[in-house]
C-alpha cells in the first residue's frame, strides 16, 4: 500500500513538474540580437486606441494569456519592386524599375508596430510601395522627357530625398536606392539615332585629324628633303667656284707664257728685270 502511494505521489510530482516546465517555456522567449521584440498587452489600449508596447531583447518572460511578443528584424532588408510607369510634364511615359535596401530604426520599432501591426513584408507591399510610387510620380511631373534623360542622377537623387523624408518619419532608414529608367520606344529610337550621329561625327572628326597629321608629316618631310637638296646644291656651287678660280689662274699663267718672246726686259742698273710672278697679282 505504501509503495502504491509512493508511486502515485511520484507521478503527481512529475506531472506537476512537467506542467510547470511547459508553462515556463510558454511564458518565456528569446529575442535575438538581430531583432527587436515588441511586448504588448492584448487588451490594454492607450487613449488613442493603440496598443501599449515596449521594446524587449534577450530572455523575456511574459504572461501568454494577457501579453504577446512580436519581433521585427533590424538588419538590412532588400526589396525589388515590379516595374511601373510614370508620366513627365510633356506627357512622355517612362518605365521605372526600383530596388531599395532599408533598415528598421530600432528606436522606433514600437511606433511601427503600434501603427501597422503587420510584418515587414506587408509593410513593404503596402506603405513602402505607395511611398516609392508617389515619389517617382511627383518628381517626374517636374521634368520634361529630355530633362529626365539628360539628368537621371539628379532625378533619382530627388526621388530618394523625398522617399527618405517620408520613410524616416515612419521609422525606416533608406540605405540604398537605385532604379532602371526605360524611356518610351519613340524616345529610345531618337536617342539611338542621335548616338549614331554623334559616333559618325566623331569618326569624321578623327579622320580629319588623321589627314591633317599626315599632311603635316608630308610637309615636314618635303621641307627636310628641300633643305637637304639646298645644302647639297650650295656645296656643289662652292666646289664649282673653287675649281673655276683655280682654272682661271692657270689659264692666265698659260696665256702669259704663250705671249712671252723669250727676251727679258732690261733696266738702267744694267741687269734684266726679273720675271714677274703674275700668280701673285
Amino acid at each position: 500500500m505504501d509503495r502504491f502511494k509512493f508511486k502515485k505521489s511520484y507521478a503527481i510530482s512529475l506531472s506537476v513538474t512537467i506542467i510547470v516546465i511547459i508553462l515556463c517555456m510558454s511564458c518565456c522567449t528569446i529575442v535575438d540580437s538581430s531583432e527587436v521584440g515588441i511586448k504588448f498587452k492584448k487588451f490594454d489600449l492607450t487613449e488613442q486606441g493603440t496598443l501599449k508596447a515596449t521594446p524587449v531583447s534577450g530572455w523575456t518572460f511574459y504572461n501568454p494569456l494577457t501579453t504577446s511578443i512580436y519581433t521585427y528584424p533590424v538588419y538590412i532588408q532588400r526589396v525589388d519592386y515590379s516595374p511601373f510607369t510614370v508620366t513627365t510634364k510633356d506627357a512622355a511615359i517612362f518605365e521605372m524599375d526600383p530596388v531599395m535596401a532599408y533598415q528598421l530604426n530600432r528606436d522606433k520599432a514600437t511606433e511601427v508596430f503600434a501603427t501597422y501591426r503587420r510584418p515587414l513584408a506587408d509593410i513593404e507591399a503596402g506603405y513602402m510601395r505607395t511611398c516609392i510610387y508617389d515619389a517617382y510620380r511627383i518628381v517626374a511631373n517636374g521634368y520634361t522627357s529630355d530633362d529626365l534623360m539628360g539628368s537621371r542622377a539628379k532625378f533619382e537623387a530627388e526621388v530618394r530625398a523625398m522617399l527618405e523624408q517620408s520613410m524616416n518619419a515612419e521609422g525606416f532608414i533608406v540605405k540604398e536606392f537605385t532604379s532602371q529608367i526605360t524611356p518610351p520606344q519613340s524616345l529610345r529610337k531618337m536617342i539611338d539615332e542621335k548616338n549614331a550621329a554623334i559616333q559618325s561625327a566623331l569618326r569624321a572628326e578623327n579622320q580629319v585629324k588623321e589627314a591633317e597629321a599626315n599632311a603635316k608629316i608630308a610637309i615636314a618631310k618635303a621641307e627636310g628633303e628641300a633643305a637637304a637638296l639646298k645644302i647639297q646644291a650650295d656645296g656643289e656651287a662652292y666646289y664649282n667656284r673653287t675649281v673655276a678660280a683655280s682654272l682661271n689662274e692657270l689659264l692666265v699663267r698659260q696665256d702669259a707664257i704663250q705671249k712671252w718672246n723669250g727676251i727679258l726686259p732690261t733696266y738702267n742698273g744694267g741687269g734684266t728685270i726679273p720675271f714677274i710672278d703674275i700668280s701673285k697679282k
